[in-house]
Order: structure tokens, then C-alpha cells, then sequence
């Protein structure tokens, strides 16, 4: 098999297991490159093609259906895969036109048959005649409404489209969106950190501009250094660092506080909390409901020599259990995932809107237990990779009514930016809390919404 070929073939299993068996691209990929054997510029090419395809799959398909004169719905799931693989391949990169063709063909063939073959190759030559933007044009034409226009022209689905707008508007940056919507579908940069007390940013990286222990590498492996540091340093985005750090940094330590960490996998931000612990004399306790995400949080702690007990409960009886027990608790919410598209894409096809409302309130449910496990005085970080206003702003609003002035909200954006050497800019929100949001398009990192909390 020819490099090229080996590349998309594990391109496209990766695609293929996404959709078929709910695999998450980012865990299942490295692990297929590995044993393919593929060579470091073989494995930047299968990166490209399976994210790349991952990431406008919604304006592919448009294409397609289109191209193809049929329904999505209509064609064999295996095809279809391979036909998303050779539109990426035509529209979005340099590779030749007839390697993209013949070699989407054959993966076709094999999902299909010699029938599948020729219906793909007729749909791809199809593609192939025109530019690009010629097809931009025509998707745009076939659009209901100016949201519609905007999923199809930037991969998105069109309730993705208006609660990101939503989320915009309540800074006043609206106007924003379709920086957002690109920005979305970027390959983010690789983010490091180096675990503070415990390991040193090298000499020749980049320092991130927000995060004190973030660093981007100018070039070399990334993997040599972290196996090199003994899990002290590590690939960390910078939005996550910061949200970690708004709660060991929201005030001074105590010696002796305790803290939690109560939705921990799989385990970033549980390691630097556990490193700001050591250096501040804290104890830190863990918990994760998924026995799989536990083991991840142990290893993302053994580079740190403090003694993190990992408990595997669910998250709300975890903390009930606990009344009146904490000094500081991270609350990092399972969510829908939007801030984190550029690294997930997958996400976005994934998710309803009718998910929003159960997720909310389990959100709501682990943020209202986190409190009242909080000491008087005690602070809690609620966390999402999400900026779907449902998931942040208005979680956060209901514990504020919940608890009444047994609650009061401290502001993630004065402690946001004291960690910065530059400025983040963070806007203020429309219903005046303290909320931080962070963004792709302003500040490179997830688009993380960091809220604080005191039990009064």
C-alpha cells in the first residue's frame, strides 16, 4: 500500500468509526496511527483528512446531495464516508484531483460494491469540475434562511449557529459570529503546560499570553518532552488552565484547606490543581463517575507527588455526602461540548437542542450539591467547554436564586485577568454577573465559561 493510501485509509476507518460506533476522533486516531506504522508526515496527512472532513461535514454533504442529485439519507453509510473524504480532498486541499477521486472510489467499492464505485466516481468527477467557491454559491442558493446559510457555508448545525450567536450577543459582539463559526473550523494550535513548582518552560517555547505555566513549542516532538518530564508536562489548553487555576487562585491559601475536584476526568485540570496544592500546603480529593476516566485522572496525576484519592461516584451523591466540608471545589460540568469543536468536531453532529435542557440540569443539580459541600467562606468553580447561555449563565442564575444570599458570586473575570500578562479583554455579560468567557476566535483557547461562587 503507498503512503498517500495508507494515510486515508486510516482516515477514513477513523471517519467510519466515528459514525458507526460513537468513537471520539481525538482518542481513536493516534492509537490507529500508531498501528498502521504510519511516518510523522503520514500521520500529519491522516490528522488533516479525518478532522478536516470531521469539521465540514455539514457543508460537504451539502455538496454531495447537490453532486449527487439525492438525499444523504439515501446513500449507504459507508459511501458516504468515502464521498465526505474525497470532497475534502477536492475542495479544501492540494492533494490531486485523481488521487482524490480514484482512491475515494476504491474505499467505496469496498463499502459498497462495483455499484457504490461507479455512482462515487461520477459524484466526485461531478465535484471536481467546479471551484470551490462556485460551490459555495450554489449550497448558499439552496439555503431557507440566513442561519441556514451560515451552517451550511461553515459546517454547523443551525441551532448550534443561534446559541452561539446568543451567547455573542450577551457581550455585545454578536457581530462576531462568523469569526466564531471560522474559527471553529481551524486545527487549534498544540497547547502545553508546565505543572507549576514541578516542572519549567523550556527556554526556546512560546509563553501563552493568559495562562503563567502555558507554553506553545516553535517545532520538535511535543510527545519526546511530556514522556521526557515524567507527566509534569503536558498538552493542556490554555482555556482549561485558566479555569483550573481561577479557583486556586480566586484568593489566597489557607495551609491546610481541602479541596475537590468533583467531575475530574479525564484529569488536566485535576493535575494542576494537585500541583497548586503541593505548593500551597491544600489536600485535594478527586472524583470521577466513569471508572475509565478515573484510571485517566490517576495517570494524569503521576507526575505529581501528592496523594489525590480518586472516588467513583456520581458526582452529586458525591458531594451530598460531604456537607459543609470543602474550601474550594472545581466543578467542571459534563456539557454539550460546543466550546470545543475545533478539537472535537464531531460534537457539533452529536448533540440536539432537546439534549440542552437535561444536561442544564445536571449541570445544576452538581453545582447546587458542590455548594452546599463548600465550608462558609468556601468557593466553587463551575466550569463548561460550552457557551450555550442554558449551560452557563443560566445554571449559574438558578443556584443564585436557589441559595439566596447564602450565595454570592465573586468575579472570574477580575481573577481571569489578574493571571494574565495580557490583557483578555473579557467582556462584561448582559445579566451583569462575573461570568468569564473565553473564545477561539479572541483568545486561541475553547471557548470555556468560568464562573466563581462563595457560600456565604
Amino acid at each position: 500500500m503507498s503512503r498517500v493510501a495508507g494515510a486515508r485509509l486510516v482516515a477514513y476507518d477513523t471517519i467510519r468509526a466515528v459514525h458507526e460506533s460513537d468513537a471520539y476522533a481525538n482518542l481513536l486516531l493516534p492509537t490507529s496511527i500508531a498501528r498502521a506504522g504510519l511516518s510523522s508526515a503520514d500521520a500529519a496527512l491522516a490528522t488533516e483528512l479525518t478532522y478536516g472532513t470531521l469539521r465540514r461535514q455539514g457543508t460537504y454533504d451539502a455538496v454531495i446531495a447537490v453532486a449527487s442529485d439525492r438525499g444523504i439519507a439515501e446513500i449507504h453509510p459507508g459511501v458516504l464516508d468515502a464521498l465526505r473524504l474525497g470532497v475534502h480532498q477536492l475542495l479544501s486541499t492540494r492533494v490531486a484531483s485523481h488521487a482524490a477521486v480514484n482512491e475515494s472510489v476504491e474505499l467505496a467499492r469496498t463499502a459498497g460494491g462495483r455499484g457504490a464505485a461507479g455512482f462515487a466516481n461520477a459524484v466526485l468527477r461531478r465535484v471536481s469540475r467546479d471551484t470551490p467557491g462556485d460551490w459555495m454559491t450554489r449550497i448558499a442558493e439552496g439555503a431557507r434562511s440566513d442561519d441556514e446559510k451560515l451552517g451550511l457555508l461553515f459546517s454547523h448545525p443551525v441551532w448550534v449557529v443561534r446559541a452561539l450567536r446568543r451567547a455573542l450577543a450577551a457581550e455585545g459582539r454578536a457581530e462576531e459570529l462568523e469569526a466564531l463559526l471560522t474559527a471553529d473550523n481551524a486545527a487549534p494550535r498544540v497547547t502545553m503546560i508546565a505543572l507549576p513548582g514541578l516542572a519549567e518552560i523550556p527556554d526556546d517555547a512560546r509563553r501563552t499570553p493568559f495562562s503563567p505555566y502555558g507554553f506553545r513549542l516553535g517545532g520538535g516532538d511535543p510527545d519526546a518532552i511530556i514522556r521526557g518530564s515524567g507527566g509534569r508536562v503536558r498538552v493542556q489548553d490554555e482555556g482549561s488552565q485558566l479555569a483550573a487555576l481561577a479557583l486556586s487562585r480566586a484568593e489566597p491559601v489557607r495551609e491546610g484547606e481541602r479541596w475537590l475536584d468533583l467531575c475530574a476526568g479525564p484529569g488536566g485540570k485535576t493535575a494542576l490543581l494537585a500541583a497548586e496544592a503541593l505548593a500551597y500546603g491544600a489536600q485535594l480529593e478527586a472524583n470521577e463517575i466513569s471508572p475509565s476516566r478515573a484510571g485517566l485522572v490517576r495517570n494524569a496525576l503521576a507526575g505529581v507527588p501528592l496523594d489525590v484519592p480518586v472516588s467513583e461516584q456520581d458526582g452529586r451523591l458525591r458531594a451530598e455526602e460531604a456537607p459543609n466540608t470543602y474550601d474550594r471545589i472545581l466543578v467542571d460540568a459534563p456539557c454539550t461540548g460546543l466550546g470545543a469543536l475545533r478539537r472535537r468536531p464531531e460534537a457539533r453532529w452529536r448533540k440536539a437542542p432537546g439534549d440542552v435542557p437535561e444536561l442544564s440540569e445536571r449541570q445544576r443539580e452538581l453545582l447546587g450539591a458542590a455548594v452546599g459541600a463548600l465550608k462558609p467562606g468556601g468557593i466553587v468553580v463551575y466550569v463548561t467547554c460550552s457557551p450555550h447561555l442554558a449551560e452557563t449563565a443560566g445554571v449559574v442564575a438558578e443556584i443564585r436564586r436557589e441559595w439566596g444570599a447564602a450565595v454570592e458570586e465573586l468575579s472570574a473575570r477580575d481573577v481571569v485577568t489578574g493571571l494574565s500578562d495580557s490583557d483578555p479583554a473579557l467582556a462584561p455579560q448582559a445579566d451583569g454577573s462575573g461570568r468569564a468567557q473565553l473564545w477561539p476566535h479572541r483568545h486561541n483557547t475553547d471557548a470555556m465559561s468560568i464562573s466563581l461562587l462563595r457560600r456565604v
